[in-house]
């Protein structure tokens, strides 16, 4: 009975856990650092909730980003997916009027907004899976295309302008805690895809190894058709809090913000070579991303800087990952 107690004591490996966690102390690093600098600015609670309602969109959209990077993929033009959803939304989300953007239409419930912009996202993500599963065209060339497209729908959806004047129950979407209970509620959602369905364990199973996926009776094809429409469903839903939080849906919204989804799924411990990714790594990401913008912005730094900061983060979380898999 000793022998067995000793045996499971000494199985713990203290390098090993700090491995695996060692994006949460980063975090609470950075969370004790930018509380120093600022003062205490930075850890008041108001200060905090907003950190997380303002990356709630790309924590979302990071969850779907995970699945295409843990299959060798990627997708650009989830900033500009998330764009043309958000004018959708708006549009149909506006009380009746003459100056709205359908004057002769009626009020409409809320969930119909949702649903088109949801249903955008989602055609949008079919277009891509298409591309990359029946035209086989490498995915950062099919999403490539595909931001640029869909941005340049967004902006003839508008005419270029935004499209502002949303109802207030509509707003409420994004408004308070409400992002953060969304964001959680899709962590939760894909967790349980990732590790107790089919396509979850066939994702992985393509990034591990894709012949042996294959010859296992696995249809790469269609897991990355599904992939890629999860993640313009996603893109649709950031784009509905992104209109629901400021009232109003503009098609420069989410411009550069696949840089941030990437950045926090890179962070999170999801590798470029496949077949590894966690969905609580991508939320700590998508938390290190907003502590590292907010605290940032409270000290006054350029939005370039950030820019250059959040691209060499980047650039140092590939090189860990690379030396990792060697």
């Amino acid at each position: 009975m000793s022998e067995t107690a000793t045996t499971t004591r000494s199985s713990f490996d203290f390098g090993e856990f700090l491995k695996k966690y060692s994006i949460v102390f980063i975090l609470l690093g950075f969370i004790v650092l930018l509380g120093i600098i600022t003062g205490g600015r930075f850890l008041q609670l108001q200060n905090l909730l907003n950190v997380i309602v303002q990356v709630a969109p790309i924590g979302i959209i990071g969850l779907g980003m995970m699945a295409a990077i843990i299959t060798k993929g990627i997708d650009l033009s989830v900033g500009a997916t998330a764009a043309l959803a958000a004018v959708v939304a708006a549009s149909l989300a506006q009380p009746p009027g003459p100056n709205t953007f359908f004057p002769d239409l009626p009020a409409l419930p809320i969930f119909v907004s949702v649903l088109a912009a949801l249903a955008v996202g989602t055609l949008v993500g079919t277009i891509v899976g298409s591309l990359v599963a029946v035209f086989r065209i490498p995915p950062f060339v099919a999403t490539l295309g595909m931001m640029t497209a869909a941005r340049g729908a967004a902006n003839l959806y508008t005419d270029g302008r935004p499209i502002s004047g949303t109802a207030w129950n509509f707003n409420l979407i994004g408004q308070g805690i409400t992002p953060i209970i969304i964001l959680a509620l899709a962590a939760g959602v894909m967790w349980f895809v990732l590790n107790r369905t089919r396509f979850g364990r066939h994702v992985y199973a393509i990034g591990g190894n894709e012949m042996a996926a294959k010859v296992s009776g696995i249809s790469v094809p269609k897991t990355h058709l599904k992939i890629y429409a999860l993640i313009g469903l996603l893109a649709g839903l950031a784009g509905v809090i992104l209109t629901a939080r400021t009232g109003s849906g503009a098609p420069a919204y989410g411009n550069m913000m696949e840089l941030d989804v990437i950045t926090a799924t890179v962070i999170g411990g999801t590798s470029f070579n496949g077949g590894i990714g966690t969905v609580w790594g991508v939320m700590v990401g998508t938390l290190i991303i907003g502590v590292i913008n907010n605290g940032l912005s409270l000290l006054n730094v350029s939005p370039y800087w950030q820019m250059v900061v959040k691209g060499g983060i980047i650039v140092i979380a590939i090189i860990i990952d690379e030396r990792k898999n060697r």
